[in-house]
């Protein structure tokens, strides 16, 4: 208990120092929180950087210029013991929006000078004090929605400003019973081994009920978009999404933890697939491509009651031909 308290302090001290550090002193911020072999891992078109001054110049920098007066709003915030290296690692997820006034261009979306909301999710590695290792996905084409860009055709959910966990209880600042994290990890796990592989043989909708409450809600990225209630992430994504493509790996994460009743994963990539024809409007492309994922999740009993999804489609279409970025 006393670790994933500590690590989570250290991660709250970074997150507020680096919220409120100017432009030129964002670089120090991180050098003095992060350990000497630092590596962040972000979605296109940052990718793996490693040292605080690269992170501060591609990424920090950028973001907090374009859009000003930056403020963080979480909605849920969690440590754990990494299940991936027998819970020898502790790690701290963090997850909300980034939001702020889009006074300048950012990676060449055209500025509204209007309040803007970018989801986003962070994963902390946190020994001995220092950052050791970061995952940090942003939804950037959800900015390019909110600038009046359509990076990409009608999406099957629905595309809208995500909320917060239904019961209002994300963020887990106290220490959690052992037992409640326990159930949780228990029941991502369950939802991998039926679901992650594709190869339950029941009808989708029996296969989703394993391991979902009935109410469940999917909070997809845009290209995806959201969904409500077993019966329509059936229809509205986990079929289309199995329907477009084959050749799926086996899932890879580099952290999967859990505390209290919310927990998640990323990988780096978690799997690779094929499109083999309908995915988000696209034409199969003969290509496997990686998809970088970080899923957050609430438990309700013993089932999963709420997901949220980031998805580094930039990435993954940019392997398959397609620079949403460029375009």
């Amino acid at each position: 208990m006393s670790e994933l308290q500590s690590a989570k302090k250290t991660v709250r001290h970074f997150h507020e120092a680096l919220d409120t550090a100017s432009l030129d002193g964002i670089e120090d911020v991180i050098k003095n929180r992060v350990a000497t072999n630092f590596v962040w891992r972000g979605v296109h078109p940052f990718g793996e950087l490693r040292d605080a001054n690269n992170v501060a110049e591609k990424f920090w920098v950028p973001l907090k210029k374009s859009l000003s007066r930056l403020q963080r709003r979480d909605d849920i915030f969690f440590a754990g013991f990494n299940e991936m290296d027998g819970g020898k690692s502790v790690w701290v997820a963090a997850m909300g929006h980034l939001l702020g006034l889009f006074d300048e261009p950012f990676l060449g979306i055209s500025p509204t000078e209007k309040l803007v909301m970018m989801r986003y999710c962070t994963f902390h590695r946190v020994a001995d004090g220092k950052i050791s290792e970061t995952c940090m996905h942003v939804d950037i084409p959800q900015l390019m929605i909110q600038a009046g860009e359509h990076p990409f055709p009608p999406q099957t959910g629905a595309n809208l400003i995500q909320p917060g966990p239904y019961t209002h209880d994300g963020l887990l600042f106290e220490p959690q019973p052992k037992s409640e994290s326990e159930a949780t990890l228990a029941a991502i796990n369950s939802m991998i081994s039926n679901l992650g592989q594709w190869q339950s043989g029941l009808p989708l909708e029996e296969e989703l009920a394993l391991d979902w409450q009935d109410d469940m809600f999917w909070w997809g990225p845009v290209g995806i978009g959201s969904t409500y209630t077993i019966e329509r992430y059936a229809k509205q994504h986990a079929g289309p999404f199995r329907a477009g493509f084959s050749d799926r790996t086996k899932t890879n994460h580099i952290c999967r933890t859990a505390e209290g009743r919310y927990g998640g994963f990323f990988g780096w990539p978690n799997f690779a697939a094929e499109p083999s024809g309908g995915f988000m409007g696209m034409e199969a492309t003969g290509k496997s491509g990686e998809f970088r994922v970080i899923d957050i999740y609430r438990r309700d009993g013993n089932k999963l009651a709420e997901n949220w999804v980031f998805i580094d489609l930039l990435h993954f279409w940019k392997q398959q031909g397609i620079d949403v970025l460029a375009q």
